[in-house]
């Protein structure tokens, strides 16, 4: 996608030559944070930097699956209406024009709500509306957002479009146009804060994303975006943005803190680079944290040339938290100088919803739960996936079985069409329910909350072999004859629910007293052994195809058919042109947990 050279300098040299923010009626005493008082000698100043990150399509605090008010073990909330609440509060403590409000990225895609405006009434139909993230951060009044990698995800018509919607910039410096190798989009923007002392302060925000796009969203962005390393733009730009005199320099990077990733060898250190990029590029004050869906008040990294402590912090997804940056800066040498930079978190659910940001989207709201309301067929049994992290259920099952009969049918007449079909699957919430009788959109969505699409690989018998060890790292090794507590025979803290694959089509067991590595028994085909030189079709979703969680062989397998619809959709659409889905046909326990032969369960 060409770079918009108008508007990418309309929104960097402009901001960058004195837009201040709102709110520029004389200060209050309450907005004036003076510290003088320390030292009258020097002038002080202090404001506060908010930022949100990964909200995933939440304005209210609605849980779209549940067809209910949001709550989790936690009693966190979530949604824009909470976060506007926490926002004003702050600015009436601060003073509005001592603060800013950024967000870290995953804007656009992850609620009912946010697909629906993306593909049910697209924001790009011509005459269509307006999506309900760009209207509420345009409400609260954000500064500047990077862009994070599911916002790529409904491909970069929809992504463009919102943009052009936002009253804010969408920062990437690291989002590059792939013929012309330039920004894609805003690398940065200037804000001009006003200070009671008439020097204003220059803050510059780096926007950085996710170089994992690449791989996540190769579809879409293949041929027209690269996406190099966060480390090396960000020692790029933040020289150049010092050289423009920027006071203070915030990163806004959709990457995690750890330096680790779920993509192994693939992105070593790159999915999750933040602290890399506080530790090795110098002139960096904060970074706010997105991607990784923690929760991190404040952590601390020393650049390793500069010597000084970089501040970070990530606020929980979905809008359960609210970072607060505290800058307290000083004159000297002609410029504001960070004296000291210190963070924390607020949590949602202390506050109510901010009625503005509820009635402004009231109808779109209801639009969409009357939409994920529809009832689309029957179900002959009540399924659920409470228990499918550690057992052969039917609601994996029925995934599987939708997965692998689209492909069989997809493969008919082509030279893959006598190859047996397998189908690999996860559980994604482990609240996922499908009710015995009616079933409804939202219940088969809630099966499938990614935006995956469906693949087909060919892998041999020793590929799928090492595919299931590796799959079965997932359980803690636990020994025969010790007591067994569901809850804690998996790795989910190191391992996500959703990189452990069940696959349908084989009959294995899982031995957890084994050592990982040597925990697949009894792995046959068609009630023999499995053959190691024998061909199989997987069917498999693009995450996994292109090497998400790092599970061998899949990505460099052959693909003999790919489809471009999300799998939720699929699955919508079977159980419409089915009527209903008849538990019996499908489920069966093709695998289990073992040790030494006995079986857990």
């Amino acid at each position: 996608m060409p770079l918009n050279r108008r508007k990418f300098l309309g929104r960097t040299a402009a901001t960058g030559a004195g837009v201040a923010l709102a709110g520029a009626a004389a200060a209050g005493p309450a907005e004036a944070q003076d510290l003088g008082h320390r030292d009258r000698r020097k002038k002080r100043y202090a404001f506060t930097v908010m930022g949100t990150t990964d909200l995933h399509g939440n304005v209210f605090n609605w849980d779209y699956f549940t067809d209910a008010e949001f709550d989790d073990k936690a009693h966190n909330d979530v949604g824009l209406a909470k976060i506007s609440t926490l926002v004003e509060q702050v600015r009436k403590e601060k003073g509005r024009r001592n603060t800013l409000l950024i967000d870290a990225g995953d804007t656009i895609q992850g609620t009912q709500l946010s697909y629906y405006y993306a593909k049910v009434d697209p924001i790009t139909r011509v005459g269509g509306p307006v999506h309900p993230m760009a209207q509420a951060m345009n409400a609260i009044g954000y500064d500047a957002a990077a862009l994070g990698n599911h916002e790529f995800n409904y491909g970069i018509p929809v992504l463009r479009k919102f943009e052009k919607q936002c009253d804010f910039p969408l920062l990437g410096a690291n989002a590059l146009d792939a013929k012309t190798l330039r920004p894609a989009f805003a690398p940065y923007v200037m804000k001009r804060v006003c200070t009671p002392h008439g020097r204003d302060v220059k803050v510059a925000v780096l926007g950085l994303t996710n170089p994992g796009i690449a791989i996540w969203d190769k579809a879409n962005v293949q041929g027209k975006m690269t996406f190099p390393g966060l480390e090396e733009q960000a020692a790029k730009w933040v020289p150049r943005l010092r050289s423009m005199g920027a006071d203070v320099v915030i990163v806004s990077a959709h990457s995690g803190s750890s330096g680790t990733s779920s993509y192994g060898d693939q992105l070593p250190h790159i999915e999750n680079a933040a602290a890399l990029v506080a530790e090795q590029v110098p002139g960096i004050d904060a970074i706010l944290v997105g991607h990784a869906h923690t929760e991190i008040p404040e952590y601390r990294v020393t650049n390793k040339k500069s010597g000084k402590s970089v501040v970070l912090s990530e606020p929980l997804k979905w809008g359960q938290r609210l970072t607060l940056f505290d800058f307290e800066l000083v004159w000297g040498k002609g410029c504001w100088q960070v004296e000291s930079v210190s963070a924390k978190v607020l949590n949602s659910n202390t506050v109510a919803e901010d009625r503005k940001i509820t009635g402004l989207l009231r109808d779109e709201h209801e639009k969409v739960v009357a939409y994920v309301n529809q009832v689309i067929g029957t179900s002959s049994a009540a399924m659920g996936a409470a228990e499918a992290p550690v057992k052969d259920t039917a609601i994996i099952d029925f995934i599987n079985h939708v997965q692998a009969e689209t492909v069989r049918s997809a493969l008919a007449g082509t030279a893959y069409a006598s190859l047996p079909v397998l189908s690999q699957a996860s559980c994604f919430s482990r609240t996922a329910a499908v009710p015995a009788g009616k079933v409804t959109i939202r219940e088969v969505a809630g099966l499938y909350p990614f935006e995956n699409t469906l693949e087909a690989r060919v892998l041999t018998g020793a590929q799928l072999r090492a595919y299931l060890e590796f799959s079965a790292r997932y359980y803690v090794r636990t020994a025969a004859g010790v007591p067994v507590d569901p809850a804690k025979l998996t790795n989910a803290e190191s391992i996500p629910d959703y990189n452990y694959d069940a696959v349908s089509g084989l009959s294995y067991e899982i031995d957890i007293a084994k050592a990982p590595g040597s925990r697949i028994v009894n792995l046959s085909f068609g009630g023999k052994p499995l053959d190691d030189a024998a061909q199989f079709v997987l069917a498999v979703n693009n995450y996994r195809a292109s090497g998400g969680g790092n599970f061998p062989h899949v990505a460099g397998a052959k693909q003999v058919w790919a489809n471009s619809e999300e799998i939720r959709n699929t699955i919508i659409g079977w159980v419409k042109a089915q009527g209903a889905i008849d538990v019996a046909r499908f489920a069966s326990v093709d695998w289990k947990l073992t040790r030494d032969g006995v079986p857990v369960f």
